[in-house]
């Protein structure tokens, strides 16, 4: 076992606690069928992101529970965005742009979310999407971790090997 996740073993045991009704959720886990950066599906991404986003609002003394959550749901948008749009008379695809929108109303057809967790899905993409400046503390610290993971998982072998595994006992759902 990684030596962060045995010793983030409470941590996690909470963190599921408070995700478990998402995690469970058979749309959202979906998402594992889906790349996000190579090597990496949305699933894993999106929890790798939530997990740190939630130590990091216990540490600061940010909601938690809106934190992690609105970080799980960040990226549920539900297709593979490598695939050029069929839809597009240029077929430029603006991702970037449109998939916080869908993201939301996936979370929204879901699950029950707050304004903190809407905020945190909706402008994740800060600083590309300019007019959607985050309103929360909790919806700012997403942005940034949000950015951190994925150049992580991009460029560092041992960090797609930890967020693996994270997924792993994240989803192993006896106590340990």
């Amino acid at each position: 076992m990684h030596k962060r996740i045995e010793k983030n073993a409470a941590s996690i045991r909470t963190f599921r606690i408070m995700t478990k009704d998402i995690l469970t959720n058979d749309t959202f886990r979906t998402l594992d069928s889906y790349e996000h950066h190579r090597y990496i599906s949305i699933l894993e991404h999106s929890i790798h992101v939530s997990f740190l986003s939630y130590l990091l609002a216990k540490r600061l003394s940010v909601d938690p529970y809106s934190m992690t959550r609105g970080a799980l749901l960040h990226d549920f948008y539900l297709y593979d965005w490598h695939d050029r749009n069929p839809e597009s008379k240029t077929g430029i695809q603006l991702h970037g742009f449109k998939h916080p929108k869908i993201a939301l109303n996936n979370a929204k057809n879901h699950f029950d979310i707050n304004a903190v967790e809407t905020d945190i899905i909706e402008k994740h993409m800060w600083p590309l999407t300019l007019h959607k400046l985050p309103k929360y503390k909790a919806s700012m610290l997403v942005v940034w971790v949000d950015k951190y993971c994925s150049f992580r998982e991009i460029v560092d072998r041992e960090t797609r090997n930890y967020v693996k595994q994270l997924v792993l006992e994240v989803y192993s759902f006896g106590d340990r």
